[in-house]
């Protein structure tokens, strides 16, 4: 069986198309018992990704990607072959351990079975708004944020054009926050928020001042912070949040000025989405009602291979970046 594969060949500061390699490899199709053969449709590219191509990942729970080997992250993809119980020809199944590959054999233990009519039919969603990114948003904001419906709140979201800023924003609105504003690196992305996903407004902080554009934005100060960026940007909205606000930690975080959130009586929790696991299932199912009803749109990029991610961590991309392989 021949498939095509992208392998990784190391990396010195941005990553580039040149640090990734197409492969064409052989590989036998027998199944050992509890394996499948998949077929893979999607792909997922993810700003975690790029602590991977570190030798030292700054996470006990990544590991580095290899030197010439095949990249893996999320995929999703359809049953070719099966030798295991759980599992029949043509279910549609995911993983977070997916071979970046046209075909992959794979233990049934990695695999999770997914139901497209729970995104009718939109099967790249599950790698997106109704996957783990729409998870760490759901999840974020209401284990950490603290909207409370009818309480006139105003939420800003940083780095709010990606995959899972995108889908923070609307839940902050579907929960009741009066006003959402989201802060991107263009102007095409500030249309996109506004226009097409609901936030009250967009801040473009490539152009002009942040802070002036905020408080413009945001005339009622800021309740809830859901953080995607840290640094800088971070600081000005920290500086606008009223009193006993909220910060909602997630994705790599630069340093705070603590004197700002020690005299408002800010809190600022972190955010994993892996420690609330009891909690994936009823969101699944949470944020696909969302979709099918309209109130939460999902926006992705299609991007091929390496281009993808190279394209995502220079926030080329609006909504979640995603590799169609096959249909």
């Amino acid at each position: 069986m021949a498939l095509i594969c992208l392998c990784f060949t190391g990396t010195d500061g941005e990553p580039v198309p040149g640090h990734f390699r197409v492969e064409e490899a052989i590989v036998g199709p027998f199944l050992k018992e509890g394996q499948v053969l998949v077929r893979t449709l999607f792909l997922s590219v993810d700003p975690y990704m790029r602590c991977r191509m570190n030798e030292d990942t700054g996470a006990e729970y990544l590991a580095p990607w290899g030197l010439s080997e095949c990249v893996d992250g999320g995929g999703i993809g359809v049953v070719e072959l099966s030798r295991c119980d759980g599992l029949s020809v043509d279910d549609m199944v995911t993983s977070f351990n997916w071979h970046w590959q046209t075909q992959c054999l794979m233990d049934e233990k990695l695999l999770q079975k997914v139901e497209p009519q729970l995104v009718d039919g939109h099967i790249s969603y599950f790698l997106g708004a109704v996957g783990m990114p729409g998870l760490t948003a759901l999840l974020g904001v209401r284990e950490k944020g603290h909207v409370t419906d009818g309480a006139n709140q105003t939420m800003v979201v940083s780095g709010a054009a990606g995959a899972c800023g995108s889908v923070a924003g609307q839940i902050g609105r579907v929960d009741g926050c009066t006003r959402v504003v989201g802060i991107c690196g263009s102007d095409e992305k500030c249309r996109v928020l506004v226009e097409d996903l609901g936030f009250s407004a967009a801040v473009n902080y490539r152009q002009g001042d942040v802070a002036t554009a905020l408080r413009e934005s945001c005339p009622n100060g800021v309740d809830v912070y859901f953080d995607n960026v840290g640094g800088p940007i971070s600081d000005a909205v920290i500086a606008q949040m009223n009193n006993d606000g909220h910060v909602i930690l997630c994705g790599q975080i630069s340093q705070y000025n603590k004197d700002a959130l020690q005299s408002k009586n800010i809190t600022r929790e972190r955010f994993m989405v892996l420690n609330y696991m009891e909690k994936h299932e009823a969101g699944i199912i949470q944020l696909s009602q969302w979709v099918r009803e309209g109130q939460i749109k999902a926006r992705q990029t299609l991007l091929y291979f390496a281009v993808a991610f190279c394209s995502m961590m220079k926030g080329g991309n609006i909504g979640k970046q995603i590799i169609k392989i096959s249909d």
